[in-house]
């Protein structure tokens, strides 16, 4: 019965913040009972005096009414975020309050989120001039990737006298892409790095075609100094080569989850956001494949093309296989069901299931 009562009481609370405009304050309640033993001793006594002071009273607190009411109408709330967001990361956020009265102005307003809001910050704009606009920066935050299409926040103001807090509520509707989060969790940084060596020691040696003999540069290595060439100038030359081809990283993302491992998914699609970004960062080619997307990053598009897919994609419980198209390159194949991948040419890859390598904390 208890908590029977605690959830009624808690949703009456919910309706209240978000259909009542006008909250009646302490200092308006204490007014309120000023107001009604002024009444109640002016009727008994029917003194003038104290009906004059009942009547300048109720105008007050009518002007008060009034006067609150159209400083929190007209106005306008602007919020800009960056192009690029991810999860669990703080962003700054432009926000740009606007009063679009252009007679008068506003006083006295506080701005908030509500709950399930991003923004989290309560912002105070002591003035606002008629058709001026405040501007400020605050910190936001969201908690999962995806595609997020609105958000609520809540003008509020108890100007000019305190006795109650008029209220608006306005849904800002626009859509916000959020990538997943490349905040490294335990184990990313030592996969990230296994994988790298495995990749130098992969393409040592390539790519190391000579270009040119030119003269010694201060502070280079002695190790490209071509004796021969130096004996026959007199002066230290250096052999020069062609710059080698970048290290390809393939990472695969098998869609086909079940059930039980969704959360996995979850977790593993965040290590390829990871990979990707890391390895985009250092100049490294990497190809990002799964059943419904291939793409070859920086040649067919950057990064963010990879990080846009996976802030949208959800896993499937049934997708088909699919080949290894690229033998000159270190793998990484993140699949909750390897066991079907055997003859599709990932056997060379480092192959990432739940409860092995990084997800060994999983099973």
């Amino acid at each position: 019965m208890q908590r029977w009562w605690q959830a009624r009481i808690q949703r009456a609370r919910k309706w209240l913040e978000w259909r009542v405009r006008e909250r009646v304050t302490m200092a308006g309640l204490i007014f309120v009972v000023a107001l009604s033993l002024t009444g109640f001793a002016a009727f008994a006594s029917a003194n003038n005096l104290l009906f004059l002071l009942l009547a300048a009273m109720i105008a007050t607190m009518l002007v008060s009414s009034f006067v609150s009411r159209i400083g929190i109408a007209g106005l306008e709330l602007d919020v800009q975020l960056p192009d690029h967001i991810c999860a669990r990361r703080e962003v700054g956020a432009r926000i740009i309050l606007k009063n679009e009265k252009g007679w008068m102005p506003s006083f006295s307003i506080r701005l908030v989120g509500l709950e399930g809001s991003v923004f989290t910050t309560d912002l105070y704009f002591p003035v606002l001039p008629g058709g001026g606009a405040c501007e400020t920066t605050v910190d936001v935050r969201f908690d999962r990737r995806g595609l997020h299409s609105e958000d609520s926040f809540m003008f509020s103001s108890r100007f000019p006298f305190g006795f109650a807090e008029r209220r608006a509520r306005v849904t800002m509707k626009h859509d916000v892409l959020v990538y997943p989060a490349l905040e490294p969790q335990p184990g990313f940084e030592r996969l990230l790095a296994e994988v790298a060596g495995e990749a130098d020691s992969r393409f040592r040696g390539r790519g190391h075609d000579f270009y040119r003999i030119r003269p010694y540069e201060a502070l280079e290595s002695a190790r490209h100094v071509d004796w021969r060439a130096t004996a026959h100038t007199g002066e230290l030359q250096v052999r020069e080569f062609a710059r080698e081809e970048e290290h390809l990283i393939t990472l695969f993302l098998d869609l086909e989850v079940p059930r039980e491992h969704e959360e996995w998914f979850e977790r593993a699609l965040e290590c390829c956001a990871f990979l990707a970004w890391r390895f985009s960062e250092r100049g490294a080619r990497v190809r990002f494949r799964t059943q419904d997307f291939d793409l070859y990053s920086p040649v067919e598009g950057d990064v963010y093309v990879i990080l846009k897919y996976l802030a949208l994609v959800e896993c499937r419980h049934r997708a088909a296989p699919v080949r290894n198209l690229e033998e000159e390159s270190v793998a990484i194949v993140f699949s909750a069901s390897p066991a079907r991948l055997q003859d599709c040419g990932w056997n060379g890859a480092r192959l990432l299931e739940p409860g092995t390598g990084v997800f060994a904390a999983d099973a």
